[in-house]
């Protein structure tokens, strides 16, 4: 029987004792002379046992052409099988295009998870939902600068954000949706995780954005302490930029799951 991924993510979570995600977003003028595959290999290798998940942002792939797709597949491959990926695409497009993004994600990359956008509605996506063993997460208060552009405009007497929050909870059948809120928004974050209390919540925004970690723990887990996945990517990548960067980021990468799991242990519900 395939794993829901929600399950998973548990697993993983609870075996490593982290709510940590790292980002593999590498930037080949930042690495210390080797390429993109290697990069990924020697930090994928000095920090699986201190993660929950790890989260590619395909940009930085399709940046590279096709070598770069290769490059992202043969990534995929060095993660250990009980570590969820989630794809970070942002994917949002009319029906018939979205099955052929949630197809080439789940299906052809093979990827556990993926971020998409809800702005084109139920019916971009509703593909991504019917893979019920994977899991959804929809863009919902983001943790950059301009996110108060749209995503606190006022409708029906409630920030956007708000809306597709609680819309979010009436497309979870499957219970496989999660959202995306940032760090940075920490009264947000609080309100969001109090519409969907049991929803699980991908976190950005901590480390070189700003973001609070003790506030983004505090507000963004659940009533047990968990389903809050912190995502830090430059912090840990390039916590060295020389020859010792994979031992720079493990020591990095358990410095940070120490700060969450310190949060934690003042959390109510944490066991």
């Amino acid at each position: 029987m395939v794993m829901k991924f929600a399950d998973k993510l548990l697993s993983a979570s609870r075996k490593n004792q982290s709510w940590l995600c790292i980002g593999l977003d590498p930037d080949p003028e930042l690495l210390p002379g080797l390429d993109v595959l290697q990069f990924n290999k020697a930090i994928i290798e000095a920090t699986s046992d201190l993660v929950c998940a790890y989260k590619p942002n395909l940009a930085f792939y399709e940046a590279l052409g096709a070598e770069g797709f290769a490059t992202l597949e043969k990534t995929l491959h060095c993660i250990p099988d009980h570590i969820p990926v989630i794809a970070d695409a942002k994917r949002g497009d009319i029906g018939n295009t979205a099955k052929a993004y949630a197809r080439a994600l789940f299906s052809v990359f093979g990827f556990d998870a993926a971020t998409v956008s809800p702005y084109l509605g139920f019916d971009s996506i509703e593909p991504f939902i019917n893979y019920r063993h994977k899991g959804v997460f929809i863009l919902c208060r983001t943790s950059n600068r301009g996110a108060t552009d749209f995503q606190n405009l006022c409708t029906d007497g409630r920030p956007l954000y708000e809306v597709v929050a609680r819309k979010a909870g009436e497309w979870n059948a499957y219970g496989n949706i999660g959202l995306v809120v940032g760090a940075t928004y920490p009264e947000e974050l609080e309100r969001v995780r109090s519409i969907c209390p049991d929803m699980c919540l991908l976190i950005p925004g901590v480390g070189s954005q700003g973001g609070d970690l003790a506030a983004a723990v505090a507000h963004g887990t659940d009533a047990r302490g968990e389903k809050a996945i912190i995502n830090v990517s430059r912090q840990v990548l390039y916590a060295s930029r020389e020859k010792d960067f994979a031992r720079a980021a493990r020591e990095m990468a358990e410095k940070i799951r120490g700060q969450i799991n310190s949060s934690l242990a003042s959390h109510p519900g944490s066991q």
